[in-house]
């Protein structure tokens, strides 16, 4: 299987630059994974789609203004952290840029003050693990929400000026590095009516880092290594997916992240229970599903790891298909782009 296989041809216009106004009025696509029938709808045409008994699942994770400026306390010199992952309280793995002089024990300031920072190791890949500190009365994500921005991709190049945006109208356990982009499209009135509708809704955790979307270099894509990422089900996720498949309906995964935890955990342990922990899970075709019957996701980088789940999912003629008939159609691509349905 090589990564070349999972290329197309995408128009720079197409990629998506801004969320829309309305959340639920993106386009909605649907594939059949059966048939590969595909229609075109909207997104708040959504409860159409599904029926009572049927079960989303959500990714409640939310972004973290994780970028931020500072300086060189012996130097002054300007820096730009991204962080990644949070190993301890204040102890997290950041990305570095200039990284050169980022060397063992070289301290940093953000906000005038408000936080800083000292390097404590570095990793192979160039990565930096540094011990933040402020003041006793402030955490963290606080500071963070007063001085970071959004970590954005590097193909959305206009400035997002509402940061609320970034995040999904569900998201609640901070700590994700990166959006989980299908849910972008609900808005509580739209979860109000699909739960009305006899619909459940539950909510997984999985904190999105940003070796999700590191390219596929390897020519061989089994050659490629996942980041691995945190994940928690509750009890009661657990209960309502067990009882869902018991009684006949459907799960269906909001993004890639929600399906990734679904079926880490049927894989991990054999069944859907509560479970904490890692996963560095890489679905691509020949993947035979455990837990998802659906996927709600939005239109994937070409020759990403995610393009190779949703053609594992719904087939790969199919998936290849459905992408040359959004460039067609001139759906809206990536991050703040429109969405598909695969049931």
């Amino acid at each position: 299987m090589l990564r070349s296989d999972f290329y197309y041809d995408l128009p720079k216009e197409l990629i998506a630059q801004h969320p829309l106004d309305q959340r639920d009025h993106s386009r909605l696509m649907t594939l059949d994974r059966k048939t590969g029938e595909i229609s075109h709808r909207h997104f708040y045409d959504l409860p159409s789609l599904l029926k009572p008994g049927d079960l989303l699942v959500v990714n409640n994770s939310r972004v973290i203004p994780a970028r931020i400026y500072g300086t060189k306390k012996d130097t002054g010199s300007h820096v730009e952290f991204l962080l990644l992952e949070q190993k301890e309280q204040d102890v997290w793995e950041i990305l570095v840029k200039p990284g050169k002089k980022a060397k063992l024990g070289v301290q940093y300031t953000f906000g005038d003050g408000l936080l800083e920072a000292e390097v404590l190791d570095i990793f192979e890949d160039g990565n930096r693990l540094v011990r933040f500190s402020h003041a006793p009365s402030r955490d963290i994500y606080s500071i963070l929400d007063e001085i970071g921005q959004m970590p954005l991709p590097p193909y959305i190049t206009e400035k997002l000026e509402d940061k609320e945006r970034h995040q999904t109208v569900y998201s609640k356990e901070e700590g994700s590095a990166a959006a989980p982009t299908a849910g972008l499209h609900f808005t509580p009135e739209l979860m109000d009516k699909i739960r009305a509708m006899g619909v459940n809704i539950a909510e997984v955790t999985l904190h999105v880092g940003l070796g999700t979307f590191r390219p596929v270099k390897e020519d061989n894509v089994l050659d490629h290594k996942m980041h691995s990422e945190h994940y928690h089900i509750s009890a009661e996720t657990a209960k309502l997916i067990n009882e869902t498949h018991k009684n006949g309906g459907r799960v269906i995964a909001v993004g890639t992240t929600s399906c990734r935890t679904l079926e880490s955990v049927a894989t991990f342990f054999g069944e859907i229970k509560e479970a904490d922990g890692w996963t560095d899970i890489f679905i691509y075709p020949g993947y035979p599903f455990k837990c998802i019957d659906g996927l709600i996701t939005n239109f994937h980088l070409p020759e990403s790891t995610l393009i190779m789940l949703v053609s594992a999912l719904a087939g790969y003629d199919h998936i290849m298909n459905a992408y040359h008939v959004a460039v067609q159609e001139k759906y809206r691509f990536f991050s703040f782009g429109d969405a598909m349905l695969i049931s």
